[in-house]
């Protein structure tokens, strides 16, 4: 994955963050729990998404300092 490929992804749980806060706060404005707890989940999974992404970035970023070292 390119940097490209990675700063879409980035963007793509930024937006999908966003859109879960604003569920949040549409349900909480309305009184609608469910519609809350939905963007609750929302935001949940797509920091659990980043945190996946970062994690992966680490571990390739070992990886190919492992490489390194060996030649």
């Amino acid at each position: 994955m390119d940097g490209v490929d990675r700063a879409r992804e980035k963007a793509r749980h930024e937006v999908e963050r966003a859109k879960g806060r604003a569920k949040e706060i549409a349900g909480r404005f309305t009184g609608d729990e469910r519609l809350e707890a939905e963007g609750r989940t929302d935001q949940a999974k797509a920091k659990m998404r980043g945190a996946v992404r970062s994690l992966r970035e680490r571990a390739r970023g070992v990886r190919d300092s492992l490489h390194r070292d060996r030649h």
